[in-house]
Formats: C-alpha cells, structure tokens, sequence
C-alpha cells in the first residue's frame, strides 16, 4: 500500500523526524498541530479560539495535501494548557464539525512544546467514509 507523506514546512519536520499528516490507503493520521502563523511566529497569542481556528486551518490543508477533507476527519484530540479556554476552543471545533461530529477528547495539559501554545489539535481521517 502506498504511504503519502504530507510536509507543512516546518523545520521541526526534519529535525524531530516527523511529517504534518501521513495517508495510507484511505486513512490519514494528521499530527499535533499548534497555532503557528505563516511567519514561525504564535498565531493569536492568549487566544485560544483563535488558535483553535489556526490549527483547524494548518490541519485542513495538510489534508487537502493528502486527497482528504475536513468531512472525512472521524476523530480529533485536543490538547488545552489553559481549561478556561474550552469554550472558545469547542465553539471554534464546532464552526468546523458541527455537520460532522467526529469522535474527539479535550485535554488539559501542563504545558506544550512553545509556552505561548494555548492548544494543539490532532486529527484522523477515513477518506471517503460514509456521512
């Protein structure tokens, strides 16, 4: 079976040894994902809906990249540093998948690999999958 590796571009890509998303066959396995602007810099600082839409986005293009959609995520997890942030970051997890209702876990963390992180967002796919 073919395996499809997805980068992001991230240097910690190459130095960690890791890919942004992976697909074999119809499954794709998208890594954690923080809130990083298009410049390295943390996109939204101290805002954790924000974030939550900027991982959203990083993790829809990175399935994109991979033949897959937002449609075809079945379960996120989400990993928060701050649990008064569950409400903005559940409102931002259900502008994307109110329609689609994966399966997802919300965690609260001690802390995440850059400390300006409020939240990183992990996310599989069955492409193709019945709705």
């Amino acid at each position: 079976m073919e395996r499809i590796v997805v980068s992001s571009g991230s240097p910690f890509e190459v130095s960690i040894g890791f890919s942004r998303a992976v697909r074999v066959g119809d499954r794709v396995a998208v890594s954690g994902t923080a809130a990083i602007a298009e410049d390295g810099s943390v996109a939204a600082p101290g805002d954790g809906y924000g974030q939550m839409q900027r991982c959203l986005e990083i993790i829809e293009r990175a399935l994109v990249n991979a033949g897959a959609a937002m449609s075809d995520v079945v379960r996120t997890r989400i990993y928060l540093t701050e649990a008064g942030d569950w409400e903005g970051v559940a409102r931002a997890h259900a502008e994307v998948f109110a329609g689609i209702r994966p399966a997802s876990t919300v965690v609260i963390v001690a802390g995440l690999l850059d400390p300006g992180w409020r939240v990183e967002v992990e996310a599989d796919a069955v492409v193709g999958v019945a709705r």
